[in-house]
């Protein structure tokens, strides 16, 4: 087994318990825990395939990682309740092991589809974070990736390095895995953000001189 298909795993097991987690909190019942599960883990790889002209129904033929999201949703689901609260209190940690295993492992895709490196970058953000946004949207939540912390761009730049280089080499896509895994958690233990602006609807005022502008 390669690193490609160690990095499928990783990132598989990861988001597959992500979603069940997320599922169980919003009271799911056992259906749509493995749903969810199954969606986070599998939707991003599906909306990189729809990108990069992939046929979706390569899904099917990967066996081994539908048999280990389900073994994984399976544990999660019966696991005592202090025990996933112990996940939850890693699950950055090991959301970020997903992020960087699937960003990088969409780069690959895409390299080995012979695409430019913007398109290796896009492969490598939507194969990161797209099961995690469809996960949040199926439970009526904001998608964290887009107002959180910094977490897409890491998928972006692990998508350029793998562009770039082309990285191929088992210990330099490691290397590349760790970064990206020592980034994300850097970005959540420092609370780094990208800017943003607050706009309230029309007509409305914010700041100290608000009083002052509806008297204008």
């Amino acid at each position: 087994m390669d690193v490609f298909e160690w990095f499928s795993i990783i990132g598989t097991i990861a988001f597959a318990v992500s979603g069940a987690i997320v599922a169980m909190e919003e009271h799911y019942d056992m259906l749509g825990v493995f749903v969810l599960g199954l969606v986070t883990a599998f939707g991003g790889g599906i909306v990189r395939n729809l990108l990069i002209g992939v046929p979706v129904t390569t899904l099917w033929s990967q066996g081994l990682l539908l048999k280990t999201a389900v073994f994984s949703i399976v544990i999660v689901f019966v696991l005592p309740t202090a025990w996933i609260y112990h996940w939850k209190r890693s699950e950055a940690f090991f959301d970020a092991i997903g992020l960087a295993a699937f960003a990088i492992q969409g780069a690959l895709y895409a390299v080995e589809a012979h695409l430019p490196v913007s398109a290796v970058m896009v492969a490598a953000m939507m194969t990161g974070i797209g099961g995690g946004m469809i996960r949040d949207i199926m439970a009526g939540r904001k998608p964290l990736v887009l107002r959180d912390e910094i977490y897409a761009v890491w998928a972006l730049l692990a998508g350029l390095a793998v562009g770039i280089g082309p990285i191929k080499i088992a210990w330099a896509l490691l290397a590349l895995f760790a970064a990206t895994v020592a980034m994300r958690m850097l970005s959540v233990h420092y609370k780094w953000r990208l800017p943003r602006r607050k706009l309230l609807a029309y007509g409305g005022y914010e700041g100290p001189a608000a009083e002052e502008r509806k008297g204008m």
